[in-house]
């Protein structure tokens, strides 16, 4: 399976995610750390560094060559969950070109849903317990304002693709994870009878 996860700031992505890769057993892509990584790996990983060392994004076709080059290691043969991509319209519709190139689209997109008000509450709290000093209000309020304007259109984009699965993310982590892998299992499910 070939997975998206997306969710806001606070939401439980990283819990969420590691118990789902878990339970699939797939590796976790994510492009952040292929892009350190791959700094003096390869050609296309010093090519990327140029554009790291300047502080510049990376463009769109090298991060693609590069999930494409790493999607190609047997490790990934069964699928695997991206994480820090797509970020954009335009990431999500050259990823889905690159897969379907590949033959393997995407299987689901994960939304975590959750009360924003509620999300900044339990934030703060967990920055006073965890004497966390990067979660201010302002800096929790700037990540908000960014996931809202990258994420939104992204959530449109799946939905008309009948990708999105939207869970709600405000119980417990072990309610959470109950209700992602039932979305799982149940798209494994559709796909596993769509192929026989």
């Amino acid at each position: 399976m070939l997975i998206v996860f997306i969710g806001p700031p606070g939401a439980g992505k990283g819990t969420a995610s590691r118990k789902l890769l878990d339970y699939l057993q797939i590796p976790h892509l994510s492009t952040g750390e292929l892009l350190r990584a791959a700094k003096q790996s390869s050609p296309l990983g010093r090519l990327a560094a140029q554009y790291m060392d300047r502080g510049q994004l990376v463009p769109d076709p090298i991060v693609l060559s590069m999930v494409g080059e790493e999607l190609d290691k047997p490790a990934f043969s069964r699928g695997c969950m991206f994480d820090g991509f797509p970020r954009t319209i335009q990431q999500a519709k050259s990823l889905d070109d690159s897969l379907r190139q590949r033959g393997t689209p995407l299987s689901i997109v994960i939304e975590l849903k959750a009360d924003e008000a509620e999300l900044i509450t339990r934030m703060l709290r967990r920055a006073a317990t965890e004497k966390r000093v990067d979660d201010t209000p302002e800096t929790i309020g700037r990540r908000m304002e960014v996931y809202h304007r990258q994420t939104s259109p992204l959530l449109d984009y799946y939905r008309k693709q009948g990708l999105l699965v939207s869970v709600d993310a405000m119980g417990s982590p072990d309610d959470v994870f109950e209700l992602i892998r039932a979305a799982v299992d149940k798209k494994k499910v559709t796909v596993e009878s769509a192929a026989g």
